[in-house]
């Protein structure tokens, strides 16, 4: 969700440096293409490929870099430590740090094959009960992700949990803020809001931070299930209802405007797909955690994206960030479901 500021890709001399660095653990037998996947707007994501053997590198973008954002190692972290949980995640097949291949640390991981679905459902998986299970799948897999044991996984020193709540928003809040301190319009009303309800946080868990149905691999084979969770760059340790609150606010809603992480997942608007309630009703089934603040996570979820959009827009009015990002609009559509969802 950090911008990328630039765009990069492999030349002659870093893609011979990688075919070499990978040919030398076995992953694949001589010269290797290079394919972006993904829409490059944080780290960047490449499908390698000798002609029969397939992985994926994931790389930061190009600096400027913030400080501890965009941590590959961190991430690959969280892929090893889930690799023998119930949560489907890519096998972590290399790691190398800066300067070794190219002047930026990467992961290797394997590739997972099926359906990543954002504003169409592919017709293998479009039937109305086809559609139902995708939407139940994505919400039993979020609470299974809550319910790993991240102690015993290796993932203790990976986040504060205690106070995730108050602090996220603070942290949240600061980067929202002019370099006078203040709040833009539309920001401090709903900051008000969000820190005069702060709830004790539900728990601790391992934290997705972007979980949405984009951002998973989904079966070639009816009836639809998540065979892969994708980018864990904001992954950390915290409260499980800040990812069910992003979830759920990811989720499009007949009749109503669309954020831009809804447009992400319009797939979700067709006929058979759960309702925000009825997935909430899975989520509160499977893990048993009361559900009374779920407004606030969400509420809050938004608040934080429009922050980070808010964030893309100042720079890319000072020419030093994504296109993307430039338009105000996207961040007013944030602030706009984030202030209706706290009024419910």
């Amino acid at each position: 969700m950090i911008v990328g500021e630039s765009v990069w890709d492999w030349d002659d001399t870093s893609r011979t440096a990688l075919a070499s660095f990978l040919a030398a653990r076995h992953l694949v037998d001589g010269p290797v293409t290079t394919q972006a996947i993904g829409d490059g707007h944080s780290n960047l994501t490449y499908l390698i490929s000798d002609g029969s053997s397939r992985v994926v590198v994931r790389r930061p973008p190009p600096p400027p870099i913030a400080v501890g954002a965009n941590d590959m190692l961190r991430e690959a972290r969280f892929l090893e430590g889930l690799a023998a949980s119930r949560v489907p995640v890519p096998r972590v097949l290399a790691v190398a740090q800066a300067h070794e291949v190219i002047d930026v640390p990467f992961y290797v991981m394997s590739f997972a094959d099926g359906a990543v679905v954002t504003t169409v459902t592919p017709v293998h998986l479009a039937s109305v009960q086809s559609r139902r299970e995708i939407g139940f799948s994505l919400v039993d897999t979020l609470a299974d992700l809550h319910a790993v044991d991240w102690r015993a996984a290796g993932m203790g020193d990976l986040g504060r949990p205690e106070g995730f709540n108050g602090r996220h928003l603070a942290r949240m809040s600061r980067l929202a803020a002019a370099s006078d301190g203040t709040l833009p319009a539309g920001f401090a009303e709903l900051q008000s809001w969000l820190s005069a309800h702060v709830p004790d946080e539900a728990g601790a868990s391992i934290v997705h931070n972007d979980f949405r149905i984009g951002n998973t691999v989904l079966s070639l084979d009816s009836p639809g299930r998540v065979t892969a969770v994708l980018d864990w760059e904001l992954a950390t340790i915290g409260d499980p209802l800040f990812d069910l609150g992003y979830f759920l606010a990811s989720v499009p809603r007949l009749g109503l405007p669309l954020t831009p992480t809804e447009q992400l997942g319009t797939a979700m608007l067709e006929e058979g797909y759960p309702t925000r309630d009825e997935l909430a009703s899975r989520y509160a089934d499977h893990s048993g955690l009361d559900l009374n603040h779920l407004g606030w996570y969400s509420a809050f979820a938004l608040f934080k994206l429009a922050t980070l959009y808010e964030y893309g827009r100042r720079k890319a009015a000072t020419g030093s960030g994504d296109d993307y990002y430039s338009d105000p609009r996207l961040v007013a559509s944030f602030l706009e479901s984030a202030s209706a969802t706290a009024a419910q």
